[in-house]
């Protein structure tokens, strides 16, 4: 079986990348990416067991691709693709947009008419938790808060479209776990004396570990799907609270001081100051005023359980463990 695989740069994509190269299942991984450079030195430096890139020969094909055209040869011709790049942060609505629905719509018409595709969305595309409800199932109807959510949703219904029951989309939480440089203001937060939360009231999430996702995007990959399937969620083990996200993230490296919350209308302002500040829009974009329309909701629950029986899958990883594995990672980068 052919794989092409988006996002080998990134989070989700290249947790998955280190899983699948000794994997025997895939016969030939064909990677699109922006910077074939950056790939191969990530390769260089993550490959276990001594393999080097001349090991793996015709077996993991480089693609280089600019923008969101996805342009790639017709002799490429994958049995699945598993679309996990996509826009994360962003100041406006149309680069959401043109990256998140235009850009999979334009990868998804480059695929052989026989292609599958999992595509990785996103709970946003979804929603907080329905008031009055414990979680988000399959059958809420959708309501994004944020043009990331909203892409998101819309990304999904461009591509089923297109590839009808040749699709199958996924939405994840809160992904935690190594090589998500995201969090490190989580942790730079949490070695101070004082850590601020939003809000007074307690928040609380869904979440996976990233090892976790790729389990399930495997499972998924050599299934058979659902005929009458919606976009399924996927959680971890249990949900969380901000508050204990903050503190395990201190308990993780070692470090001591209070929480105190921050009133939603302060974060608000906080917000505006990132978006005009180019070097706090790198440092923390997720405090740009798009995601913050995320953050000021209080319950942002799904319910996992309809893929973990369609798939046969459970998820093992705990918190604290995924969080001490992502300050692991983070130090060794520096």
């Amino acid at each position: 079986m052919e794989l092409l695989l988006t996002g080998a740069t990134g989070f989700v994509g290249r947790n998955l990348l280190l899983r699948l190269i000794p994997d025997g299942r895939f016969s030939r991984i064909i990677l699109p990416v922006r910077d074939p450079k950056k790939l191969k030195i990530q390769l260089s430096s993550e490959l276990g067991d001594g393999m080097t890139l001349d090991q793996l020969g015709d077996r993991v094909q480089i693609i280089k691709v600019s923008g969101d055209a996805w342009e790639i040869s017709g002799r490429v011709r994958p049995d699945l693709a598993i679309h996990a790049a996509g826009r994360l942060f962003g100041r406006e609505r149309e680069g959401y947009f043109q990256t998140n629905v235009q850009g999979s719509l334009n990868l998804a018409m480059q695929l052989p008419e026989a292609t599958r595709m999992i595509v990785l969305s996103s709970l946003a595309a979804g929603g907080p938790t329905p008031k009055g409800e414990e979680s988000r199932s399959m059958d809420h109807e959708d309501a994004p808060v944020s043009f990331y959510g909203a892409s998101k949703l819309a990304m999904e219904k461009r591509l089923r479209e297109k590839l009808g029951s040749r699709l199958l989309i996924l939405r994840p939480p809160m992904v935690l776990g190594p090589r998500d440089t995201a969090t490190v203001p989580l942790f730079q937060m949490a070695k101070g004396v004082v850590r601020v939360k939003p809000g007074f009231q307690p928040k609380q999430y869904s979440w996976i570990a990233v090892d976790d996702l790729c389990d399930a995007l495997l499972a998924a990959a050599m299934s058979q799907w659902p005929d009458d399937r919606k976009p399924f969620y996927l959680t971890g083990s249990g949900s969380i609270t901000d508050a204990l996200l903050l503190a395990t993230a201190a308990e993780v490296i070692a470090a001591k001081g209070v929480t105190l919350p921050l009133p939603h209308a302060l974060i608000q302002g906080i917000s505006l100051l990132v978006d005009s500040i180019p070097s706090l829009r790198e440092a923390v974009p997720s405090l740009g005023r798009d995601r913050v329309r995320e953050i000021l909701p209080n319950r942002w629950v799904c319910d996992g359980s309809e893929f973990a029986k369609a798939f046969d899958w459970t998820p093992s990883r705990g918190f604290t463990e995924t969080l001490q594995a992502t300050a692991g990672w983070l130090k060794k980068q520096g």
